[in-house]
């Protein structure tokens, strides 16, 4: 069976249910929540903030900016030797480590843990809308959460970073680091007009079924940026936040003219070898994509950062004009 953290690493599996182990309940503490990217956070911290970054990515995004956490919930299993972030920026952190906080299979919180961290600030942008987590969270320290009413793990990049930047103090810099992966995403845009209007999917095959990330998830925004297009039978799926599971009997909804496909628990060479899959004419044409689960592609494209965009966009733009060249 796949374990609910593997799923949601490459699938944004959602609804993961963050129990309130060790919860810590305050009737007079009272607490930032901060949520809104256009307003001021209203947020003191001192010079060197001790920060806990508890959502995905959150705390790739503040190393980035130049603040280094104390401690990482490491959803994405990055493990200690890098420092609970991408290996693209680790070394961010130079002879500094912070606690890692292992992703549990169900995504439970310690709040006496976090509580023992004595945090000046806790991150809870990309995570699940549960307003009695964050209750919980506040009464320990300001807390920043993505905007009311967005779904479970689906804040866009752009507004991640800001409320992030925001909140850290460090508007300008937070800017700086989207107009420079908006930069690369412009150049790669103008440097292929072809890719302009072509349909694209990002597809999985992960149990004995298939999947697609939808708008809401950098897997999918990203390359949106780059002038691709949502296959419109992928977007009359159902779906659950930013993805959508496909059926079997409608593998047909990832035969867009480009596609990138990859696995979830599964060796690439069971994408490679899926006789449905390989009767899709996006493959058969030489149209798709295949990545493995581990490629540092997959993984940066997970993490949705500012730098890992920038990082998975470099390293994946020769294989997307190889594979437009295609479309006939």
């Amino acid at each position: 069976m796949i374990s609910l953290r593997r799923m949601f690493t490459a699938a944004g599996a959602v609804g993961l249910a963050l129990a309130m182990t060790g919860c810590i309940q305050s009737d007079t503490t009272e607490n930032v929540v901060y949520n809104d990217p256009s307003a001021d956070p209203g947020i003191e911290l001192p010079d060197s903030p001790r920060v806990v970054a508890l959502g995905w990515s959150d705390g790739e995004i503040a190393l980035s900016l130049g603040v280094k956490p104390v401690a990482i919930y490491d959803w994405m299993s990055f493990g200690e030797q890098n420092k609970g972030v991408g290996p693209w920026i680790t070394d961010e952190f130079g002879d500094d480590s912070p606690e890692i906080i292992s992703a549990a299979s169900t995504g439970d919180f310690n709040y006496q843990q976090i509580q023992e961290l004595n945090p000046d600030l806790i991150l809870n942008v990309r995570s699940t809308s549960d307003s009695a987590i964050t209750d919980s969270l506040s009464a320990i320290a300001p807390v920043v959460t993505a905007p009311a009413g967005t779904p479970d793990y689906a804040v866009n990049w752009t507004v991640q970073t800001e409320l992030i930047a925001n909140a850290l103090g460090k508007s300008d810099e937070g800017t700086s680091l989207i107009e420079d992966t908006q930069s690369v995403q412009q150049t790669i845009r103008d440097n292929n007009p072809d890719f302009d209007g072509k349909t694209f999917v990002w597809g999985v095959k992960f149990g004995d079924a298939y999947g697609a990330y939808l708008p809401g998830d950098a897997r999918f925004d990203t390359f949106a940026e780059l002038g691709f297009a949502e296959f419109p039978p992928v977007a009359a799926l159902q779906s659950q936040g930013f993805f959508a599971s496909v059926p079997v009997e409608q593998v047909s909804a990832l035969d867009s003219q480009v596609a990138v496909f990859t696995t979830i628990s599964k060796p690439l060479a069971e994408l490679q070898g899926d006789t449905l899959l390989n009767t899709l004419p996006v493959i058969v044409d030489g149209r798709a994509i295949l990545l493995a689960e581990d490629d540092p592609i997959v993984q940066a494209m997970a993490a949705g950062t500012p730098v890992s965009l920038k990082f998975a966009l470099e390293g994946i733009e020769p294989q997307l004009v190889q594979a437009v060249s295609r479309v006939n």
